[in-house]
């Protein structure tokens, strides 16, 4: 069953998650899975058929199309960018996209597997939509709305923009990437085709959130050398680095410095991966704080940790590989203070309460911002993400598309007109 809307954000929503998109962290490939460009195939159809009639993907999965300026000022090229990549966390294939029209308050039992229950009394922003429309999937797959509602809502701000001429604008870039779930999602982009000034991606969550920082990131791969020898003659002479690994893994606080226990603006150290033989193994983790200070300092405690672990282990080495992931986005948008004020402009004329709060990971627009094109990240209402529980409100999404040309409009009118001989 579909909504009618003035958008269409729930018909292209239930539409676009049905395709598997997920990304491979274990891939070489670019992108890291075929799959999704099945998706970025349907987008450029879509974008060509509202007359769009640049709109392509290049060899890696990148969706590129322009909306012509049809303004005699000069006003940025603004980029709206969301991925098409889903997280690799829960499965996204076969999903069945369900619409709850007029959500009545009580908890949504998911049919696929009943033991999957959506409550209110434990997704306190799912009581602020009892009489508004629900989308979930059906119990067995995320829904994908991360982040495929943004895709959506991107797609419907166009087709809207399309169909209405009289609203002005300078030229618009529409992006869509693969790989962002897997960080890798800025990895090929041809920023000299985007040719934007200014952008905006469309990942975020609750209606009226506004993004201007993000998480610093690094990985840190730690690899432990043991001592092998013929395990029926290894008395005295093996050390199994597993056991090694084990123990640092063991090593880590239990009580703080971990997502299990941080929130706000606590940073963490989080492994995410164990793997190896009794000669070599390896544990990757992700280290996140909001200053550049607080990963150095995670670091060192980190490595401070293992080094005394190592001390009992003479004949052991240990390598620590620090490899950079993404930066705090907020020191990039600080120097452009009209990205953040004109979405501020363009969410009050929609009536909407503007929440700025950090966010506890990080967008393309993290990378993008330190590519040469900076970017805020926007609300598409998304919730529960990465899960089986994974819900967003037809409403939220509606808004979002309407903010999105709002926000055309307050670039275009505070631009200058072209100067003239």
């Amino acid at each position: 069953m579909t909504l009618q809307n003035n958008y269409g954000t729930a018909d292209r929503l239930m539409r676009y998650v049905q395709v598997d998109t997920q990304s491979d962290p274990n891939s070489g490939t670019s992108p890291t899975t075929e799959k999704q460009k099945d998706l970025s195939v349907l987008l450029v159809n879509e974008l060509q058929a509202i007359g769009i009639t640049d709109a392509h993907m290049d060899r890696f999965g990148y969706v590129y199309a322009t909306i012509q300026s049809n303004t005699t000022k000069d006003a940025p090229v603004v980029c709206f960018c969301s991925h098409v990549d889903t997280a690799p966390d829960c499965s996204g294939t076969n999903v069945k996209p369900i619409l709850h029209q007029v959500y009545n308050g009580e908890d949504i039992v998911l049919p696929d597997d009943p033991l999957q229950i959506i409550s209110s009394n434990k997704y306190a922003y799912l009581k602020k939509h009892t009489g508004k429309n629900i989308i979930t999937a059906s119990g067995n797959t995320l829904l994908g709305g991360d982040d495929k509602a943004g895709v959506a809502i991107i797609m419907s701000m166009a087709n809207y923009i399309m169909q209405h001429p009289e609203i002005k604008h300078g030229d618009i870039k529409i992006l869509f990437t693969p790989d962002e779930e897997v960080g890798k999602g800025t990895d090929k982009l041809d920023m000299k085709k985007l040719g934007a000034t200014v952008g905006y991606t469309l990942d975020g969550g609750e209606l009226g959130t506004l993004e201007d920082e993000t998480f610093s990131a690094d990985g840190v791969k730690i690899i432990v050398h043991g001592v092998i020898a013929h395990p029926g003659y290894a008395k005295g002479i093996l050390v199994n680095a597993i056991k090694i690994a084990s123990e640092i893994v063991a090593a880590l606080p239990k009580a703080e410095w971990n997502p299990e226990t941080t929130e706000k603006r606590d940073g963490f150290v989080h492994p995410v991966a164990v793997s190896g033989i009794a000669e070599k193994a390896t544990i990757d983790f992700i280290v996140r704080d909001f200053t550049i200070e607080g990963l150095l300092k995670h670091e060192a405690r980190l490595k401070s940790i293992v080094e005394e672990i190592m001390k009992q282990y003479p004949n052991c080495s240990m390598e620590f590989i620090v490899k950079e992931q993404y930066r705090n986005m907020k020191q990039v948008l600080d120097q452009h203070p009209a990205i953040v004020a004109n979405a501020v402009e363009a969410y009050e004329r929609c009536g909407l309460t503007v929440v700025k709060e950090p966010i506890r990971g990080g967008t393309d627009g993290s990378r993008l911002s330190y590519m040469g094109l900076p970017c805020a990240n926007l609300f598409t209402g998304m919730q529960a993400i990465h899960s089986k529980h994974e819900w967003i409100a037809v409403e939220d999404m509606e808004q979002s598309a309407h903010m999105l040309t709002q926000l055309v409009q307050v670039w275009e009118e505070k631009s200058v007109q072209h100067a003239t001989n």
